[in-house]
Protein backbone atom coordinates (compact mmCIF):
# COMPACT_ATOMS: atom_id res chain seq x y z
CA UNK A 1 0.00 0.00 0.00
CA UNK A 2 1.47 3.51 -1.32
CA UNK A 3 1.16 6.58 1.30
CA UNK A 4 -1.47 8.24 -1.56
CA UNK A 5 -3.33 5.03 -0.57
CA UNK A 6 -2.91 5.58 3.05
CA UNK A 7 -3.50 9.06 2.99
CA UNK A 8 -6.67 8.21 0.82
CA UNK A 9 -8.46 6.05 3.17
CA UNK A 10 -7.36 7.95 6.21
CA UNK A 11 -9.45 11.12 4.81
CA UNK A 12 -12.35 9.58 3.91
CA UNK A 13 -13.27 6.77 6.47
CA UNK A 14 -16.58 8.40 6.59
CA UNK A 15 -17.51 8.96 2.99
CA UNK A 16 -19.72 6.76 1.35
CA UNK A 17 -17.62 3.99 -0.94
CA UNK A 18 -20.47 3.53 -3.47
CA UNK A 19 -19.66 7.37 -3.92
CA UNK A 20 -15.65 6.81 -3.71
CA UNK A 21 -15.82 4.27 -6.71
CA UNK A 22 -16.83 6.86 -9.30
CA UNK A 23 -14.21 9.00 -8.27
CA UNK A 24 -11.33 6.46 -9.18
CA UNK A 25 -9.97 8.57 -12.38
CA UNK A 26 -9.19 11.92 -9.93
CA UNK A 27 -6.95 9.80 -7.86
CA UNK A 28 -4.66 8.17 -10.73
CA UNK A 29 -1.67 7.28 -7.25
CA UNK A 30 -4.13 5.76 -5.41
CA UNK A 31 -5.25 1.72 -5.55
CA UNK A 32 -8.99 2.72 -5.57
CA UNK A 33 -10.15 -0.84 -5.15
CA UNK A 34 -8.14 -1.56 -1.84
CA UNK A 35 -8.62 1.53 -0.23
CA UNK A 36 -12.48 1.24 -1.13
CA UNK A 37 -12.39 -2.21 0.78
CA UNK A 38 -10.40 -0.94 3.57
CA UNK A 39 -12.77 1.99 3.76
CA UNK A 40 -15.55 -0.20 3.97
CA UNK A 41 -13.73 -2.68 6.46
CA UNK A 42 -12.95 0.21 8.93
CA UNK A 43 -16.60 1.71 8.65
CA UNK A 44 -18.17 -2.14 9.39
CA UNK A 45 -15.51 -2.72 12.42
CA UNK A 46 -15.88 0.04 14.11
CA UNK A 47 -18.35 -0.64 16.45
CA UNK A 48 -17.96 -4.68 16.06
CA UNK A 49 -14.25 -4.86 16.40
CA UNK A 50 -13.22 -1.82 18.07
CA UNK A 51 -9.63 -3.24 18.45
CA UNK A 52 -8.61 -3.88 15.07
CA UNK A 53 -10.65 -0.53 14.06
CA UNK A 54 -7.69 1.34 16.16
CA UNK A 55 -4.69 -0.62 15.13
CA UNK A 56 -2.84 0.52 12.10
CA UNK A 57 -2.17 -1.62 9.36
CA UNK A 58 -5.06 -4.10 9.71
CA UNK A 59 -6.24 -5.31 6.20
CA UNK A 60 -9.82 -6.39 6.00
CA UNK A 61 -11.42 -9.01 3.44
CA UNK A 62 -14.03 -9.35 1.74
CA UNK A 63 -17.39 -8.07 2.96
CA UNK A 64 -18.73 -11.36 3.42
CA UNK A 65 -16.14 -12.69 5.43
CA UNK A 66 -16.42 -9.70 8.09
CA UNK A 67 -20.12 -10.28 8.40
CA UNK A 68 -19.61 -13.62 9.09
CA UNK A 69 -16.77 -13.04 12.17
CA UNK A 70 -17.41 -12.63 15.60
CA UNK A 71 -17.27 -9.13 17.44
CA UNK A 72 -15.23 -8.37 19.99
CA UNK A 73 -17.27 -8.94 23.04
CA UNK A 74 -18.28 -12.28 21.88
CA UNK A 75 -14.56 -13.21 20.69
CA UNK A 76 -13.95 -11.87 24.40
CA UNK A 77 -16.17 -14.00 26.09
CA UNK A 78 -14.93 -17.17 24.56
CA UNK A 79 -11.60 -16.40 25.37
CA UNK A 80 -13.01 -16.72 29.23
CA UNK A 81 -13.86 -20.31 28.39
CA UNK A 82 -10.83 -21.84 27.60
CA UNK A 83 -7.02 -22.18 28.41
CA UNK A 84 -4.17 -24.26 28.25
CA UNK A 85 -0.97 -25.05 26.47
CA UNK A 86 -1.98 -25.65 22.35
CA UNK A 87 -5.15 -24.53 20.37
CA UNK A 88 -6.23 -25.76 16.90
CA UNK A 89 -8.83 -22.83 15.19
CA UNK A 90 -9.61 -24.58 12.21
CA UNK A 91 -12.08 -22.49 10.43
CA UNK A 92 -9.69 -19.28 10.88
CA UNK A 93 -11.89 -16.77 8.73
CA UNK A 94 -10.85 -13.21 9.85
CA UNK A 95 -8.94 -14.47 12.83
CA UNK A 96 -10.88 -12.41 15.78
CA UNK A 97 -11.48 -15.26 17.86
CA UNK A 98 -8.38 -17.06 17.44
CA UNK A 99 -6.98 -13.25 18.61
CA UNK A 100 -8.55 -13.46 21.44
CA UNK A 101 -8.47 -16.99 22.29
CA UNK A 102 -4.49 -17.33 21.83
CA UNK A 103 -3.96 -14.87 25.04
CA UNK A 104 -4.84 -18.01 26.90
CA UNK A 105 -2.04 -20.60 25.07
CA UNK A 106 1.00 -20.80 24.98
CA UNK A 107 0.58 -22.15 21.29
CA UNK A 108 -2.46 -21.72 18.73
CA UNK A 109 -2.62 -22.65 14.75
CA UNK A 110 -4.79 -21.14 12.45
CA UNK A 111 -6.14 -23.05 9.58
CA UNK A 112 -7.88 -21.27 6.55
CA UNK A 113 -9.12 -22.83 3.24
CA UNK A 114 -9.00 -19.72 1.77
CA UNK A 115 -5.60 -18.37 0.81
CA UNK A 116 -6.36 -14.70 0.94
CA UNK A 117 -7.76 -15.08 4.36
CA UNK A 118 -4.41 -16.91 5.45
CA UNK A 119 -2.19 -13.79 4.34
CA UNK A 120 -4.56 -11.37 5.87
CA UNK A 121 -4.17 -13.09 9.14
CA UNK A 122 -0.12 -13.40 9.00
CA UNK A 123 -0.51 -9.57 8.50
CA UNK A 124 -2.98 -8.74 10.91
CA UNK A 125 -1.60 -10.86 13.86
CA UNK A 126 1.75 -9.47 13.40
CA UNK A 127 0.26 -6.05 13.02
CA UNK A 128 -1.33 -6.98 16.82
CA UNK A 129 1.65 -8.19 17.88
CA UNK A 130 0.49 -11.54 18.24
CA UNK A 131 3.58 -14.14 17.89
CA UNK A 132 1.86 -17.36 18.98
CA UNK A 133 -0.10 -18.30 15.98
CA UNK A 134 1.46 -20.24 13.16
CA UNK A 135 -1.35 -19.77 9.99
CA UNK A 136 -1.64 -22.70 7.62
CA UNK A 137 -3.40 -22.59 4.66
CA UNK A 138 -5.44 -25.93 4.53
CA UNK A 139 -8.49 -27.55 4.38
CA UNK A 140 -10.10 -28.08 8.10
CA UNK A 141 -11.13 -31.59 7.95
CA UNK A 142 -7.58 -32.68 5.91
CA UNK A 143 -5.64 -30.77 8.99
CA UNK A 144 -7.67 -32.51 11.57
CA UNK A 145 -6.86 -35.67 10.13
CA UNK A 146 -3.23 -35.83 9.99
CA UNK A 147 -2.47 -32.80 13.59
CA UNK A 148 -1.62 -34.04 16.18
CA UNK A 149 -3.42 -34.38 19.47
CA UNK A 150 -3.55 -30.76 21.17
CA UNK A 151 -5.50 -29.45 24.56
CA UNK A 152 -8.41 -27.76 22.47
CA UNK A 153 -9.96 -27.22 18.90
CA UNK A 154 -12.39 -24.29 17.81
CA UNK A 155 -14.23 -24.79 14.90
CA UNK A 156 -16.81 -22.36 13.96
CA UNK A 157 -18.82 -24.17 10.67
CA UNK A 158 -20.21 -22.06 7.97
CA UNK A 159 -23.77 -21.68 7.67
CA UNK A 160 -24.96 -20.99 4.14
CA UNK A 161 -25.67 -23.24 1.56
CA UNK A 162 -23.57 -23.06 -1.81
CA UNK A 163 -26.57 -21.18 -3.52
CA UNK A 164 -25.71 -18.51 0.24
CA UNK A 165 -29.01 -19.49 1.16
CA UNK A 166 -28.59 -19.63 5.52
CA UNK A 167 -29.23 -23.58 6.69
CA UNK A 168 -30.89 -24.51 9.85
CA UNK A 169 -29.66 -27.66 10.52
CA UNK A 170 -25.83 -29.10 12.00
CA UNK A 171 -25.60 -31.50 9.40
CA UNK A 172 -26.21 -28.62 6.46
CA UNK A 173 -22.68 -26.92 7.43
CA UNK A 174 -19.68 -27.12 6.57
CA UNK A 175 -17.89 -29.04 7.64
CA UNK A 176 -20.44 -31.12 9.15
CA UNK A 177 -19.94 -31.57 12.72
CA UNK A 178 -21.59 -33.96 13.72
CA UNK A 179 -20.05 -36.38 11.57
CA UNK A 180 -16.91 -35.10 12.86
CA UNK A 181 -17.35 -35.31 16.47
CA UNK A 182 -15.45 -38.61 17.22
CA UNK A 183 -12.61 -37.31 15.19
CA UNK A 184 -12.61 -33.61 17.23
CA UNK A 185 -12.70 -36.00 20.36
CA UNK A 186 -9.72 -37.44 19.02
CA UNK A 187 -7.82 -34.97 18.48
CA UNK A 188 -8.57 -33.03 21.17
CA UNK A 189 -9.56 -32.89 24.91
CA UNK A 190 -11.89 -30.25 24.44
CA UNK A 191 -13.71 -29.25 21.34
CA UNK A 192 -15.51 -25.62 21.28
CA UNK A 193 -18.06 -25.09 18.70
CA UNK A 194 -19.51 -22.05 17.35
CA UNK A 195 -23.36 -22.21 15.96
CA UNK A 196 -25.40 -19.47 14.89
CA UNK A 197 -28.81 -18.67 17.11
CA UNK A 198 -31.10 -19.23 13.91
CA UNK A 199 -30.14 -23.31 14.86
CA UNK A 200 -32.97 -25.28 17.01
CA UNK A 201 -30.68 -26.00 19.95
CA UNK A 202 -32.76 -29.31 21.33
CA UNK A 203 -31.60 -30.79 17.80
CA UNK A 204 -28.28 -29.96 17.24
CA UNK A 205 -27.51 -30.98 21.15
CA UNK A 206 -29.50 -34.12 19.94
CA UNK A 207 -26.86 -34.66 17.04
CA UNK A 208 -24.17 -33.96 19.38
CA UNK A 209 -24.65 -36.45 22.65
CA UNK A 210 -21.18 -35.22 23.67
CA UNK A 211 -22.34 -31.94 24.76
CA UNK A 212 -21.36 -31.17 28.06
CA UNK A 213 -21.98 -27.18 28.03
CA UNK A 214 -24.27 -24.86 25.79
CA UNK A 215 -23.64 -21.14 25.89
CA UNK A 216 -25.49 -18.86 24.75
CA UNK A 217 -24.29 -15.02 23.93
CA UNK A 218 -26.84 -11.99 23.43
CA UNK A 219 -24.77 -8.49 23.00
CA UNK A 220 -26.72 -5.75 24.09
CA UNK A 221 -29.83 -7.75 24.30
CA UNK A 222 -29.91 -9.50 20.75
CA UNK A 223 -28.68 -12.94 20.24
CA UNK A 224 -25.12 -13.63 18.46
CA UNK A 225 -24.05 -16.96 19.25
CA UNK A 226 -24.31 -20.83 20.55
CA UNK A 227 -21.81 -21.93 21.37
CA UNK A 228 -21.52 -26.08 22.02
CA UNK A 229 -18.64 -27.32 24.34
CA UNK A 230 -17.71 -31.09 23.97
CA UNK A 231 -15.18 -33.23 25.71
CA UNK A 232 -14.08 -36.87 26.77
CA UNK A 233 -16.51 -37.65 30.20
CA UNK A 234 -20.08 -36.38 29.33
CA UNK A 235 -22.76 -37.12 31.97
CA UNK A 236 -26.13 -36.96 31.28
CA UNK A 237 -26.69 -33.18 32.91
CA UNK A 238 -25.73 -30.54 30.69
CA UNK A 239 -24.39 -26.95 31.67
CA UNK A 240 -26.60 -23.88 29.77
CA UNK A 241 -25.28 -20.74 30.51
CA UNK A 242 -27.21 -17.52 29.13
CA UNK A 243 -25.19 -14.61 28.88
CA UNK A 244 -25.78 -10.74 27.88
CA UNK A 245 -23.34 -8.60 27.24
CA UNK A 246 -23.92 -4.96 27.94
CA UNK A 247 -21.66 -2.01 27.35
CA UNK A 248 -22.17 -0.05 30.84
CA UNK A 249 -23.92 -2.20 32.52
CA UNK A 250 -22.98 -5.45 34.41
CA UNK A 251 -23.69 -8.89 31.87
CA UNK A 252 -26.55 -10.42 33.01
CA UNK A 253 -26.19 -14.72 33.47
CA UNK A 254 -28.39 -17.42 34.21
CA UNK A 255 -27.10 -20.80 34.77
CA UNK A 256 -28.78 -24.00 34.76
CA UNK A 257 -28.62 -27.95 33.78
CA UNK A 258 -30.79 -28.72 31.25
CA UNK A 259 -32.81 -31.54 33.91
CA UNK A 260 -33.84 -28.20 35.55
CA UNK A 261 -36.51 -26.70 33.04
CA UNK A 262 -38.49 -29.63 32.71
CA UNK A 263 -38.58 -30.20 36.84
CA UNK A 264 -39.37 -26.84 37.58
CA UNK A 265 -42.73 -25.10 37.96
CA UNK A 266 -43.96 -21.96 38.09
CA UNK A 267 -47.10 -20.06 39.58
CA UNK A 268 -49.35 -18.59 36.84
CA UNK A 269 -51.50 -15.47 37.49
CA UNK A 270 -53.69 -13.40 35.13
CA UNK A 271 -52.86 -10.57 38.15
CA UNK A 272 -50.26 -7.71 37.10
CA UNK A 273 -48.65 -6.33 39.90
CA UNK A 274 -46.57 -3.83 40.28
CA UNK A 275 -43.60 -5.04 38.40
CA UNK A 276 -43.20 -6.45 34.60
CA UNK A 277 -40.31 -8.40 33.57
CA UNK A 278 -39.27 -9.59 30.05
CA UNK A 279 -36.38 -11.97 29.44
CA UNK A 280 -33.64 -11.26 27.44
CA UNK A 281 -32.72 -12.35 24.17
CA UNK A 282 -29.87 -15.52 25.13
CA UNK A 283 -32.64 -16.60 28.03
CA UNK A 284 -35.21 -16.38 25.41
CA UNK A 285 -33.25 -18.31 22.84
CA UNK A 286 -32.88 -20.92 25.97
CA UNK A 287 -36.74 -22.03 26.40
CA UNK A 288 -36.14 -21.23 29.91
CA UNK A 289 -39.30 -20.03 30.58
CA UNK A 290 -40.18 -22.10 33.96
CA UNK A 291 -36.79 -22.19 35.62
CA UNK A 292 -36.41 -18.26 35.65
CA UNK A 293 -39.71 -17.73 36.93
CA UNK A 294 -39.22 -20.35 39.77
CA UNK A 295 -35.28 -19.02 40.55
CA UNK A 296 -36.58 -15.38 40.99
CA UNK A 297 -40.25 -16.47 42.60
CA UNK A 298 -42.00 -14.73 39.68
CA UNK A 299 -45.64 -15.35 38.58
CA UNK A 300 -45.99 -15.68 34.49
CA UNK A 301 -49.00 -14.56 32.65
CA UNK A 302 -49.31 -17.49 30.72
CA UNK A 303 -47.96 -20.42 29.55
CA UNK A 304 -47.40 -18.78 26.21
CA UNK A 305 -47.49 -15.57 27.24
CA UNK A 306 -43.16 -14.98 28.36
CA UNK A 307 -43.36 -12.07 30.97
CA UNK A 308 -43.21 -12.23 34.38
CA UNK A 309 -44.50 -10.20 37.34
CA UNK A 310 -44.14 -9.19 41.21
CA UNK A 311 -44.72 -6.96 43.94
CA UNK A 312 -41.39 -6.04 44.93
CA UNK A 313 -38.72 -5.18 42.55
CA UNK A 314 -36.10 -7.40 41.44
CA UNK A 315 -33.11 -6.10 39.96
CA UNK A 316 -31.51 -8.76 39.43
CA UNK A 317 -33.51 -10.17 36.98
CA UNK A 318 -32.05 -11.26 33.79
CA UNK A 319 -33.51 -9.55 31.29
CA UNK A 320 -36.09 -5.32 31.19
CA UNK A 321 -37.39 -4.32 33.80
CA UNK A 322 -40.90 -2.35 33.66
CA UNK A 323 -43.03 -0.68 36.20
CA UNK A 324 -46.45 -1.06 35.36
CA UNK A 325 -48.50 1.82 35.11
CA UNK A 326 -52.00 0.44 33.87
CA UNK A 327 -53.44 -2.30 32.67
CA UNK A 328 -56.00 -1.30 29.66
CA UNK A 329 -58.45 -3.88 28.18
CA UNK A 330 -59.01 -4.92 24.36
CA UNK A 331 -61.94 -2.73 24.25
CA UNK A 332 -62.56 -0.35 21.48
CA UNK A 333 -63.21 2.25 23.77
CA UNK A 334 -60.56 1.38 25.89
CA UNK A 335 -57.93 1.34 23.26
CA UNK A 336 -58.79 4.56 21.63
CA UNK A 337 -58.38 6.31 25.16
CA UNK A 338 -54.89 4.56 25.52
CA UNK A 339 -53.97 6.12 21.84
CA UNK A 340 -55.26 9.57 22.79
CA UNK A 341 -53.11 9.24 26.18
CA UNK A 342 -50.32 7.91 24.68
CA UNK A 343 -49.71 9.22 21.21
CA UNK A 344 -46.09 7.72 20.92
CA UNK A 345 -44.76 4.75 22.49
CA UNK A 346 -42.78 1.34 22.51
CA UNK A 347 -44.82 -1.67 21.86
CA UNK A 348 -44.21 -5.46 22.02
CA UNK A 349 -46.46 -8.16 21.57
CA UNK A 350 -46.20 -11.30 23.39
CA UNK A 351 -48.75 -14.18 22.97
CA UNK A 352 -51.07 -11.90 21.25
CA UNK A 353 -53.63 -11.82 18.09
CA UNK A 354 -51.99 -8.85 16.06
CA UNK A 355 -48.42 -8.65 15.39
CA UNK A 356 -46.63 -5.21 16.29
CA UNK A 357 -47.09 -3.44 13.10
CA UNK A 358 -50.99 -3.82 12.91
CA UNK A 359 -51.19 -3.05 16.60
CA UNK A 360 -49.51 0.07 16.02
CA UNK A 361 -51.40 1.13 12.90
CA UNK A 362 -54.76 0.37 14.71
CA UNK A 363 -53.68 2.24 17.44
CA UNK A 364 -52.16 4.65 15.22
CA UNK A 365 -49.20 5.15 17.83
CA UNK A 366 -46.11 6.56 16.84
CA UNK A 367 -42.68 4.70 17.95
CA UNK A 368 -40.55 5.81 20.18
CA UNK A 369 -40.76 7.57 23.75
CA UNK A 370 -40.63 6.93 27.27
CA UNK A 371 -43.79 4.46 27.17
CA UNK A 372 -44.11 0.83 26.89
CA UNK A 373 -46.89 -1.01 25.71
CA UNK A 374 -46.77 -5.03 25.91
CA UNK A 375 -49.94 -6.15 24.47
CA UNK A 376 -50.47 -9.55 25.76
CA UNK A 377 -52.33 -12.47 27.07
CA UNK A 378 -53.41 -13.36 30.61
CA UNK A 379 -53.52 -16.67 32.43
CA UNK A 380 -57.67 -16.54 32.25
CA UNK A 381 -57.05 -15.84 28.07
CA UNK A 382 -57.66 -12.35 28.72
CA UNK A 383 -56.59 -9.75 25.88
CA UNK A 384 -54.51 -6.59 27.77
CA UNK A 385 -52.29 -4.28 26.88
CA UNK A 386 -49.98 -3.12 29.73
CA UNK A 387 -48.95 0.52 29.86
CA UNK A 388 -44.97 0.93 31.54
CA UNK A 389 -42.35 2.49 32.13
CA UNK A 390 -38.35 1.22 31.96
CA UNK A 391 -37.17 0.86 35.41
Amino acid sequence: MNQDTRQFIADNLETDIHQLALQATRYPLVDMPLAIRQINGKQKIKLKIPLFFSTDDILYPIQLSLEQSSSQSTAYYKSTLCEGNTLVDLTGGFGIDCYFMAENFSQVTYVERDAELCELARHNFKALGRKNIDVIHADSEKHLAQMEKVDWIYIDPARRSESGKKVFFLSDCDPDVSALAPLLLEKADKVMIKLSPMLDITATVSELPTTAEIHIISVENECKEVLLMMNQSIDNQKKIRTINVRKNKADQIFEFDANDEANATVSFTSEISNYLYEPNAALMKSGTFKSVGSRFGLSKLHTNTHLYTSTNLLVDFPGRIFEVHKIWESGKKELKELASKAPKANISTRNYPLPVEELRKKLKIKEGGEVYLFACTLNNEQKVIVECGKV
